[in-house]
């Protein structure tokens, strides 16, 4: 599928994608309607108001802008709050750009290597919805500083901080970037007609097999090794000076600890194996998705490969968290939102894992297609044959 192609749909999906959030965002007014607690409980607009607040441009109001701020001779402190409100302007603006700019390249790249045509329809819409909550995530990562600094103490904990905004908006994301993955596969099944034979390489069946245990080798040693409880708590605790960069633990565990885990002690095995489930069922999507993925690209590069662990270990944290909720017997006593707010967590640790998975799947798969060419060509070689 040409760039041209598949541009299109890339484009479309970007900007559905930022218009449902900022439609999403402008929403909060509504739930501050003298109706709205009536009709959905006051417990379910307070859960969805926190929900959708990092993508309002009106700031929470648990917020202080410009207390007490005095930036010199004639200044007043109500100059200084209109300061900090234009920050937290710039900060969703800057949000909101970042979103279109994230998105659209590697939904390019995915449209383009994984066109909606000939049975890959599903593995496309799923791979951009993934890719959907990346370009959220990241989004909120690089605007994380100018929302900060409108607060008024950025320079106080700013790690921490830091990582509790990342941690924000996630739910949100869930729900638009599957709209926006339904609209740009649409779009781009329409495009990709006509467009003739696609070109599909041929992978054998145990080097496609040997990349996904590589690669899911590498999102085991994030959910067994590094999110186990004393090896977490020795992330958690890091804190290699003082200063503005004091205090990493929080952000370093966003970033590559996929869950948490502990020995069964004082828990029953059974109760222990069943929640373990969800982090099996993590493991098994990363590699069933690692095992198609090389014969459904219709070019194996390593920036594809790439990007689709990317996606499949944001799939599989999708999958284990659903899992999680039905399972959790506690949650059964909350709602619908309530159960759902956990939903979406780990992307940031899904994109640093799934890149160095994806790299990995790749490697293997070349060496392991190039030693299968060698030892076919020697085997169809007479003259390799010795008398």
């Amino acid at each position: 599928m040409t760039y041209r192609r598949a541009a299109i749909p890339a484009l479309v999906g970007g900007l559905l994608l930022t218009a449902l959030l900022w439609w999403a965002g402008a929403s909060t007014q509504a739930l501050h309607l003298p109706g709205t607690t009536g009709v959905i409980g006051g417990r379910a607009a307070a859960e969805l108001e926190h929900w959708l607040t990092p993508w309002s441009y009106d700031p929470p109001a648990s917020v202080g802008f410009g207390v007490e701020v005095s930036g010199g001779t004639g200044d007043t402190a109500g100059n200084g709050s209109t300061r900090y409100l234009a920050l937290y302007t710039t900060a969703l603006q800057i949000r909101f750009a970042a979103v279109f700019a994230f998105f659209v390249p590697v939904a390019l790249l995915l449209i383009r290597r994984l066109p909606p045509v000939h049975g890959r329809m599903p593995a496309a819409l799923l791979a951009v919805w993934a890719w959907g909550l990346v370009a959220g995530t990241l989004a909120v990562t690089v605007s994380a500083p100018w929302l900060i600094a409108s607060q008024g103490h950025g320079s106080y904990r700013f790690l921490p901080q830091l990582a509790s905004v990342i941690s924000s908006g996630r739910q949100a994301l869930v729900a638009t970037a599957l709209v926006a993955a339904v609209g740009t596969v649409l779009v781009a099944r329409v495009t990709a007609e006509g467009a003739g034979p696609l070109p599909q390489e041929a992978v054998p069946a145990r080097a496609a097999r040997l990349a996904a245990t590589a690669g899911t080798a590498v999102i085991a040693l994030s959910l067994v090794v590094l999110s186990y409880q004393e090896v977490a708590a020795a992330l958690q605790t890091v804190s290699p000076g003082n200063g503005l960069f004091a205090e990493p633990g929080d952000l370093l565990r966003q970033w590559l600890l996929l869950g948490a885990w502990s020995s069964p002690a004082g828990t029953p095995l059974g109760d222990w194996l069943l929640y373990r489930a969800a982090d099996v069922l993590l493991l098994a999507v990363v590699w069933w998705a690692l095992r198609r993925l090389p014969g459904l690209l219709t070019r194996t590069t390593v920036p594809a490969m790439a990007a689709g662990a990317v996606c499949a270990t944001v799939l599989g944290l999708l999958a284990s968290q659903v899992l999680r909720v039905a399972t959790d017997g506690v949650g059964l006593h909350w709602g619908l939102l309530q159960l759902s707010a956990g939903i979406g967590g780990g992307v940031p640790a899904a994109l640093t894992c799934g890149l160095v998975a994806g790299f990995v799947a790749a490697v293997t798969l070349r060496v392991a297609m190039e030693r299968t060419e060698t030892v076919d060509a020697t085997a169809s070689d007479p003259s390799s044959v010795r008398p």
